[in-house]
């Protein structure tokens, strides 16, 4: 190229320059690609605009430290569904043998995805909404699809910190006022009230004192206004932690994601010396290996690490988009998707240490209601003193004691056993009964802490732990909606924050009705879960199949400075997005087989009661399955057939301080080795060391690439091997 050309004279510039691709190989004047003839999307040139784009992205907020960034990808990922769902999936599928198809899905699922949208994310440095108009345009419903399931999962997921802190504020108290059943007066005469007595009295506290509940979800009965103070206490902790987006939020996480760590701790120490400790953790670890060829076990250990990493939603890309270009983002995704892992290993030794204890209070008493009806029995003449043996102490009767009694009184008695209404007793049967979600929380744990020494300490603790969880993950998902409406709107991050959790408040006054709860179990098992499943098959397709794995680990090697290993290559282009389809058709099989229900709560019996939802709420339903879906489909009529413009046709090159980039998000794959994929200048990859293109597994590249650090542009530009007098 001559000596006095337009480039060779400004390569030391640090002014931006902007040509077209035939302006440059033409040695001609600049002229900007949005006025030149290569412009073809009709886009109107806006200088100011453009100018602000440059200026946002080289000012994008950053993490302070990794730490930081570290702590809110746990604290978004480690939330309630570890400490009170995957204990129950370890209970109800075979204990100790569900860790196998757990950590088998973790390996070939859960962290080639999460990695697969930490590194987008790094990469392109936008929102969901971004990243995928960026990758491939047609499928840019995909940001606005997890934006719609973030907001739905927002909903509710706030409403369980509301009840948290509910719980929270009433540990303050000796004893804890769900320890023993309130006292009804009846004229003169005081009685216990009948629905709890007929349950129990963390049962009736949680149903009757904080939810207040309706006996069907037809009942609304009005708000509860204790939830719904609750509520508006839960949203305003989440508008000051997001109001200066990760500015703020980053420094909650530092408390958010590490104080249920000292917690956990905390319990398994104090659970361990309980009574009976051992019994729960030995239950929980002893495997039932044939529960491992039921593919429904299979089928609900993939649905749990899908939602344990957050995988679709857009939180993990929205925390990633603020990280710098080098930053190695796989070695981030490996740490936190093991640390989630080895977080629902802690929380299940804490929960079955907990339940083993409370399994061998309520077996004892068991043992003394029915030894008192053996007495009665025998004060009656009903059985004979002859049945019992001889060694039995009823004033010091052991488990093992009367389980000698009830065998030798079912033998002898076996025509009229079941008259007598004797329970067996069994610590078993009290081990194998599963609680899952707010009932371990709310109910089972509560009453195991009413036997705690110091109940209220550990009560105040525990309650903290979820609010703190819930908190670090209502955090990741307001990120996916808050980050990816701000880079694409440019709409003021304050405002918009503020805005929407209002917004939220007051469309999530729908849950703190009496009625409340019924919508909670409804949008927690229908609102996200297919939408969420087609979303993250879609992402890996768009990035697999459409944009290119050969592509994209070349650029995963530039960004990284290493290639990575050629497992991710085979499981994003094969592995997940078949067990991605085999779940999802799992999902529509299990939806159509398993008519759409919940269980309610009846006053007047003091139980629960499976229903199903009416013909007006399974519209609902169907109609938020719908509505997360439709992004999908919307966008991509509207770009196929081009009623929307998605600015795809745009080409350009564009260097500063010797930095030359080149946007090729719609060029042919052999272009891949000739240039650095990059929208803006701050986001050039740093120089690398000779490589070879990454083709695939086994490929060798036709070409070389090689860098030029004294060359025509600069350090930061690679070029293709290809001689001067060519260009």
């Amino acid at each position: 190229m001559p000596k006095n050309s337009k480039v060779t004279q400004r390569e030391h510039s640090s002014e931006h320059v902007t040509e077209s691709v035939a302006d440059l190989l033409a040695h001609e004047e600049p002229v900007d690609y949005k006025r030149s003839v290569l412009n073809v999307t009709g886009e109107t040139w806006d200088k100011q605009k453009d100018g602000d784009e440059d200026l946002d992205a080289e000012n994008r907020p950053a993490w302070n430290s990794k730490l930081q960034y570290i702590l809110a990808q746990i604290g978004y990922s480690v939330g309630l569904g570890n400490v009170w769902r995957f204990p129950y999936l370890c209970q109800k599928n075979g204990g100790g043998a569900y860790l196998v198809p757990y950590l088998v899905l973790l390996i070939i699922i859960g962290l080639p995805l999460f990695f697969l949208e930490l590194a987008v994310g790094q990469r392109i440095r936008r929102g969901s909404i971004g990243v995928w108009n960026y990758i491939c345009p047609r499928l840019g419903g995909i940001g606005y699809a997890s934006c719609l399931v973030c907001f739905f999962v927002g909903l509710y997921y706030n409403v369980i910190i509301g009840w948290s802190i509910f719980y929270f504020f009433k540990s303050f108290q000796y004893p804890l006022p769900w320890s023993e059943c309130p006292i009804a007066k009846n004229g003169s005469v005081a009685v216990v009230e009948t629905e709890c007595e007929r349950s129990s009295a963390t049962t009736y506290f949680w149903y009757r004192e904080t939810l207040d509940i309706s006996n069907s979800i037809s009942e609304s009965g009005g708000l509860n206004w204790k939830m719904t103070l609750c509520l508006l206490v839960a949203w305003s902790l989440v508008g000051l932690a997001m109001i200066k987006g990760i500015q703020s939020s980053g420094k909650v996480m530092y408390f958010s994601s590490l104080f249920p760590y000292v917690v956990l701790v905390c319990f398994l120490v104090r659970g361990l010396l309980l009574r009976g400790a051992v019994d729960g953790i030995m239950h929980m670890f002893t495997p039932k290996l044939d529960k491992m060829l039921d593919p429904q076990v299979w089928r609900e250990a993939a649905t749990q690490v899908f939602f344990a990493l957050g995988l679709g939603f857009g939180g993990v890309i929205a925390f990633s988009s603020y990280n710098k270009q080098d930053n190695n983002c796989h070695f981030d995704a490996t740490l936190v998707s093991f640390i989630n892992f080895f977080t629902s290993v802690l929380a299940t030794l804490v929960v079955f240490a907990v339940l083993g204890f409370k399994a061998n209070i309520m077996n004892e008493k068991c043992v003394v209601e029915n030894a008192e009806k053996i007495l009665g029995y025998l004060n009656t003449n009903v059985l004979s003193h002859d049945l019992i043996p001889p060694h039995v102490n009823f004033s010091h009767l052991t488990a093992k004691d009367y389980n000698e009694m009830y065998r030798v009184i079912m033998t002898v008695k076996e025509g009229h056993f079941k008259e007598l209404g004797l329970d067996a007793c069994l610590l078993e049967d009290e081990l194998n009964k599963s609680v899952q979600g707010t009932g371990l929380a709310f109910i089972a744990f509560t009453e195991a802490m009413t036997h705690f020494p110091a109940s209220p300490f550990w009560s105040v603790m525990f309650f903290l732990m979820l609010i703190n969880l819930g908190l670090g993950s209502m955090i990741g998902t307001m990120s996916g909606i808050t980050t990816p409406i701000i880079d694409t709107f440019k709409v003021r991050k304050e405002v918009f924050t503020v805005g929407c959790c209002i917004f939220a408040f007051v469309v999530g006054l729908i849950f703190v009705q009496r009625s409340g709860n019924y919508f909670v179990t409804m949008f927690d098992d229908y609102s996200a879960t297919l939408p969420l499943t087609v979303v993250v098959i879609l992402e890996n397709i768009a990035v697999a199949w459409i944009y290119g794995t050969k592509k994209f680990m070349q650029e995963l090697t530039e960004m990284l400075g290493f290639r990575p290993y050629q497992f991710y290559y085979y499981t994003w282009k094969y592995v997940s997005p078949i067990c991605m389809a085999v779940l999802m058709t799992a999902s529509i099989i299990q939806l159509g087989v398993s008519p759409p229900g919940y269980s309610a709560w009846i006053r007047e019996e003091a139980a629960e009661k499976f229903l199903f939802y009416p013909t007006w709420a399974m519209a609902i339903l169907i109609s938020l399955i719908i509505l997360a879906s439709l992004p999908l489909p919307l966008v991509f009529i509207l770009r196929q057939f081009h009623l929307v413009s998605d600015g795809s046709n745009a080409l350009s090159v564009t260097y500063k301080k010797g930095r030359m980039m080149k946007d090729i998000s719609n060029l042919e794959d052999n272009d891949e080795t000739r240039f650095i994929l990059s929208k803006v200048p701050s986001e050039t990859p740093s120089p690398m060391p000779t490589h070879r293109s990454y083709l695939g597994p086994g490929s060798n590249s036709p070409m070389e690439m090689s860098s030029a650090p004294n060359g025509r542009y600069g350090s930061g530009y690679l070029l293709a091997s290809t001689p001067e007098s060519e260009l």
